[in-house]
């Protein structure tokens, strides 16, 4: 461990204390490194937290969910996706929010499903956590520039539409959206840092400095945790792939027939 990794862990858990301290709140929680950290740190510092994992019965994000149980100690439930649950979804979450992006509509499919299921007024995830500790595949091997710029084009991508998105779904469910990773201080304090200690060189070395800290803050458990995108991890373009397939349509060509059906 590294001061500089002392430092993030403690901006972390400053972030999602100060959201979460004396309430109740919902987790959209994959298993993975970042919603399993801020599961851990909500559990910590919540009144309650509870855990909602959205996928079908065999998808990559309920097993480690499942697997991370143990450590975590803290209710958990699965949110089941199935085909009719799957396009219902889309359909809802299109009409409610008028995103037609079929990638967007994708990977904003489970914390839709979060926030429609869970009893809690306050949801809080990990988003954000790719952006800002270089986790995409596409940073590996970027030079310094390039990376800074990537990063800053995909921050700006998800505080704009993304967000403007899911502050739609979030008010149609009343509920508030917690944001831990994108946190002032944390982003301060990141980009103060020389990028090199958050270029990754490799797959396997991607997000080093939040696994690091998550170590320091006693969460080993969560440090190797891998994660695939939202929309594979839980199984949610699987199904639509078999309703696409089922009606000889793509995934863009069912979007836009939902959305001419939704009138959006």
């Amino acid at each position: 461990m590294s001061e500089t990794s002392d430092a993030v862990g403690a901006l972390v858990e400053d972030a999602v204390r100060r959201g979460v301290r004396g309430k109740d709140v919902a987790v959209a929680f994959s298993g993975g490194l970042d919603s399993g950290l801020v599961a851990a740190l909500a559990g910590r510092h919540a009144a309650k937290a509870t855990l909602y994992t959205v996928g079908s019965d065999v998808a990559y994000d309920v097993r480690m969910a499942k697997n991370m149980l143990p450590d975590l100690g803290l209710e958990w439930n699965h949110v089941p996706l199935t085909e009719d649950a799957v396009e219902l979804a889309i359909r809802e979450m299109v009409r409610v929010t008028g995103t037609v992006n079929p990638l967007t509509v994708s990977f904003e499919l489970p914390l839709f499903c979060v926030c429609r299921a869970c009893m809690e007024d306050m949801v809080i995830g990990g988003q954000g956590s790719d952006e800002i500790f270089a986790g995409y595949s596409k940073y590996v091997g970027l030079d310094d520039g390039s990376l800074r710029k990537a990063m800053a084009e995909d921050l700006a991508k998800l505080r704009g539409p993304v967000m403007t998105h899911e502050a739609k779904t979030a008010g149609h469910f009343k509920k508030t959206v917690l944001y831990p990773f994108l946190d002032d201080g944390l982003l301060s304090y990141l980009q103060s840092l020389d990028v090199r200690m958050l270029r990754p060189v490799s797959e396997e070395s991607r997000k080093n400095l939040l696994r690091e800290a998550a170590t320091s803050l006693g969460f080993g458990f969560v440090a190797d945790r891998k994660k695939k995108a939202a929309q594979y991890g839980s199984g949610t373009m699987d199904l639509v792939r078999k309703i696409c397939r089922g009606r000889g349509v793509t995934f863009t060509e069912l979007v836009e027939a939902i959305s001419h059906e939704e009138a959006v």
